[in-house]
């Protein structure tokens, strides 16, 4: 027998783990020797490891003391496996231990991986790790293997209780040990910007080069906000700053940051708070109460710099004091939760300037928050909330108050573990009866706990908070229903309960947000999910997935797979039935039909404090909010579906004005913006009467890196309607006119404008179209034509993204259209939405990096047109491929997502030419997988 071969290394398209648990779960039996074993690592193994316990599956394992890096919790958890035998072999300074072996036994053949990977969550799933597997029947090679791992096995020791409990106190030991890594750490010419930091950084220099004096950085609690902002201190070097926040113990914090960042630069830093009055400090670190209750004391123009930390409490009456008497050079908003403004939008404090946002996944990305280890599990039988609207709290209460279901969620507490000496876990409930239940019922089973409330005192919350924080207080949970879900910062919590139905991707992106800070004492955040039988349950999809503009077919595969996209170590598991369950109700669910956009509306407007979100802008304050462009699509303009669904007379009086409604659905119609130019042009007429080609060119260098004349030019033909038919141009109210070089405000756009309302819902949509653009494109400059790979696209696009000077109407229609040399393949992969089996065999992909596909029927291989194609890189021809997995979902017309160019290799065939080509990009696993898999 040939042995089948391959390298495994940890990539978007497969990883270790990956293999490592279809191998337990298929073999007879398994042997594995590694050097180390983290609890990071095995805790994504224990499922497997308990299916192969069930089925009788026997193990062996055999790991070491070398270097100390295997946690005792992880030898005391792999004991409890009744399948396996553990042997730990005792390292020596003259003998170290480097194995990295996973051997699996088959009825016929052995499958074996040696390579680099330990035990641990960043070898199993992100380090760059290379491990061969050999699959062969018994022969010498194995003979030899298994000879060696017997005599390692020989040479190691019982892993029992007394040798766990000795190391156990050995590691603790040089816990106590001064940690020289932090030492070195804190000296400050040894700390640099993180990426998130760096960016921030480059986009408040661009803000200023541009001359604007307001910025907003939008991040999660514990991604180094502060240390960016002290980073940009330092490279600006104001004479005085002001750095206010409403906490003194944030201030004191801030102040030792910035201390360490800028020493011996003859700077003084003093605190203005009620306990102290040092005033007169170069740098001055004050609490909004102090200084606005001492604000005549200072000059107007006293700082010039000020950051305002906490920003989203910017529209209290302290902080509008602050806003308005202040003339600094810039000023500076942080916030990790800018939904948090009750009274105006922050953003708008601001000037829409927002220099950098991450929400979750960016920060798993740049690893600025810890990962976590997510386990979806179906709830026990007794539990049937089938049958009730899972916003009846009171009800699902009662059915969740169930002594079984205590007994379940604690065995699964226990079997999964945590990260770190003590649990530290928060458990999130339905009601504050429900929190109250779990807080006496998990006391009562030996759980110290607690439930917490919003009646309790800000003194009780602060006890609370330093008994779980403290390792030596017996305090494990504290339950709770929404309090923590926003702006309480608790870094060492290592366990989150979810034990209510989710309702809401917002709260539970929030509630998980709660343990991801980061913490000396902890690696990642195990987060125990228990799935009922709602009928909402696909909401946890929404939420874990991570993409606000999704559909139907992305979503299904992201379930499916695991949610194999999530960045880094993370790991997300759903057992087999919740996974069903959700897939079930995804296909059920339609989610354009007007029943489902209520629904989420009204839960958004829930979220939203019970105020009527009017404004497209609301939407971008939350993360897990959902895309109201679907809201606006339904009814072409969000305000005229605001009108509709809140029944609103006054919105309904305003939309009857023609040109006002007129002029939102012209706008709303280029949403999601392709290319940001015509927005940022209007957005500067909105303040001025005409604008020129040079001041639009450095308007819209405020937000890209580059930009070419010839876009710029055809921006302003575009919006001054050269391309559009007589219908259009019938039917289409006029902004603007374009004469001698110069844009120019029409009577019309004038008129509407100076209505204060009318102003309003325009604006707003002008500066939704640029924030989104700004998030989905960054600051990149495409080219010509201006198309992101992988991005979604309507055929209409590439007329405008390819400054097509044609009427637009007639660029539609086939599959392949052409502008110069571009020709633009638009391909439908299943032929009818219906019938999703019916697939187009001719236009498929091949794998990664190849495509097929078929011409147009009137195509001969001797016209003009298939000789371009089919000799494309000789004469020149650009072949710009878009592909969709289907034409509609759900009634609704899919767009298509450009995969980039293509080079014919092969062709054959006549009237159609069927045509094999090389793409340029080789398409990422995920998006591959999402466009030829079945679920």
């Amino acid at each position: 027998m040939e042995p089948d071969k391959k390298l495994i290394v940890n990539s978007d398209k497969d990883n270790l783990l990956d293999e490592l648990i279809s191998s337990i779960q298929s073999c007879e039996k398994f042997y594995f020797s590694v050097a180390f074993i983290n609890f990071s690592g095995l805790q994504l193994l224990l499922d497997p490891l308990k299916e192969a316990e069930k089925h009788g599956i026997e193990g062996k394992v055999i790991t070491s003391t070398y270097l100390n890096f295997t946690d005792a919790k992880a030898l005391e958890k792999l004991k409890e496996f009744h399948n396996l035998d553990l042997k730990v072999f005792v390292a020596e300074k003259e003998l170290g231990f480097h194995t990295k072996a996973y051997i699996f036994e088959y009825k016929d053949c052995y499958k074996v991986i040696i390579g680099s990977s330990n035990i641990t969550q960043s070898a199993l799933k992100s380090n760059i790790e290379w491990n061969i597997e050999i699959i062969l029947k018994e022969d010498m090679f194995i003979k030899d293997i298994m000879r060696e791992y017997d005599s390692l096995w020989n040479s190691s020791v019982i892993a029992d209780d007394e040798f766990i409990r000795r190391y156990q106190d050995f590691l603790s030991s040089l816990e106590k040990l001064p940690d020289i890594r932090q030492i070195i750490y804190e000296k400050p010419e040894y700390i640099v910007a993180n990426r998130m930091q760096k960016r921030a950084i480059e986009n408040l220099e661009k803000l200023r080069f541009f001359g604007e004096n307001k910025a907003l950085v939008v991040a999660a609690t514990g991604t180094g906000k502060t240390y960016m902002s002290a980073f940009d201190v330092k490279k600006l070097r104001p004479k005085r700053l002001l750095f206010v926040v409403h906490r003194e113990e944030i201030l004191k914090k801030a102040k030792e940051t910035f201390e360490l960042l800028l020493p011996n630069e003859n700077i003084s830093f003093g605190l203005f708070t009620g306990n102290y009055k040092e005033k007169e400090a170069t740098y001055l670190f004050a609490t909004n109460f102090m200084i606005s209750s001492y604000i005549e004391e200072f000059k107007k123009d006293e700082f010039d710099y000020i950051v305002i930390d906490e920003a989203h409490h910017a529209t209290s009456s302290t902080y509008q004091k602050i806003l308005h008497y202040f003339e600094p050079n810039f000023m500076l908003g942080m916030t990790g939760t800018p939904e948090r403004a009750d009274n105006s939008n922050i953003y708008d404090i601001f000037d829409n300037n927002v220099a950098l946002e991450v929400r979750l996944h960016d920060a798993l990305d740049d690893e600025l928050v810890i990962p976590f280890h997510y386990f979806g599990i179906t709830d026990i039988d007794e539990v049937d909330l089938s049958d009730i609207n899972i916003d009846n709290f009171a009800e699902i209460t009662k059915r969740l108050k169930v002594n079984e279901r205590v007994d379940f969620i604690i065995n699964k507490m226990i079997f999964y573990s945590y990260d770190g000496s003590k649990r530290k876990g928060l458990g999130f409930c339905a009601s504050i009866d429900h929190a109250e239940y779990m807080a006496k019922e998990f006391n009562n089973r030996g759980f110290s706990s607690v439930s917490l409330v919003g009646g309790d005192s800000p003194e009780q919350r602060e006890n609370y908070i330093q008994r779980l924080e403290n390792d030596n207080d017996r305090l494990e949970f504290i339950f709770t229903v929404d309090i923590f879900n926003e702006g309480v910062d608790i870094p060492s919590v290592n366990t989150v309960l979810m034990l209510r139905p989710t309702n809401s991707p917002i709260i539970f992106i929030q509630q998980l947000g709660r343990g991801l800070r980061k913490h000396e004492n902890k690696s990642f955040l195990t987060v125990l999910d228990f799935i009922g039988n709602h009928n909402k349950t696909f909401l946890i999809a929404l939420a874990l997935n991570g993409r606000k503009y999704y559909d139907k077919e992305s979503l299904k595969i992201a379930v499916s797979t695991n949610f194999a996209n999530i960045p880094g170590v993370t790991h997300i598991q759903m057992d087999k039935i919740s996974q069903e369950r959700i897939l079930e109700q995804i296909d059920q669910e339609n989610f354009n039909s007007m029943k489902y956009l209520k629904e989420e509306y009204f839960e958004f407007k829930k979220r939203n404090h019970g105020r009527t979100p009017y404004y497209l802008c609301d939407y971008l304050t939350f993360d897990g909010a959902p895309d109201p462009l679907k809201f606006s699509d339904k009814e072409k303009t969000y305000t005229h579906f605001i009108a509709k669904v809140e029944k609103n007379e006054h919105l309904k009086n305003l939309l009857l004005n023609e040109e006002f409604e007129g002029t939102l659905q012209e706008l709303s119609s280029m949403l999601p913006l392709k290319r940001i130019h015509e927005f940022v042009i209007l957005r500067f007429l909105l303040k001025k009467e005409d604008i020129t080609l040079d001041q639009a060119k450095t308007e819209t260098l405020k937000f890209i890196n580059d930009v070419d004349d010839d876009t710029l030019l055809h921006a302003f033909e575009n919006l001054s309607q050269f391309y559009y038919d007589r219908i259009q141009k019938k039917n289409k109210p006029k902004l603007v006119t374009f004469n001698d070089n110069i844009l120019h405000k029409t009577s019309l756009f004038s008129n509407l404008l100076d209505n204060e309302e009318y102003r309003k819902f325009i604006e707003d949509v002008l500066t939704y179209g640029i924030f989104r653009y700004e998030r989905e494109y960054g600051d990149k400059y495409y080219g010509i034509p201006h198309f992101k790979l992988y991005e979604q696209y309507q055929m209409k696009d590439a007329a405008l993204l390819s400054n097509y000077r044609k009427t637009y109407s007639a660029f539609r229609g086939s599959g392949l259209l052409v502008n110069g040399n571009d020709y633009f393949l638009f391909i439908d992969l299943h032929k009818e939405a219906e019938i999703k089996e019916s697939i187009n065999y001719n236009d498929q992909f091949i794998d990664e990096q190849h495509f097929q596909w078929e011409t147009p029927n009137n195509t001969a291989q001797n016209s003009d047109r298939g000789k371009n194609i089919i000799f494309n890189q000789a004469r020149d021809t650009h072949l710009h491929l878009f592909v969709r997995k289907y034409r509609e979902i759900d009634k609704k017309t899919e767009p298509y997502i450009y995969i980039g160019k293509g080079s014919t290799i092969e062709y054959h065939g006549e009237k159609p030419i069927t045509v094999k080509m090389e793409l340029e990009h080789e398409i990422p696993p995920r998006l591959y997988m999402e466009l030829t898999k079945k679920v």
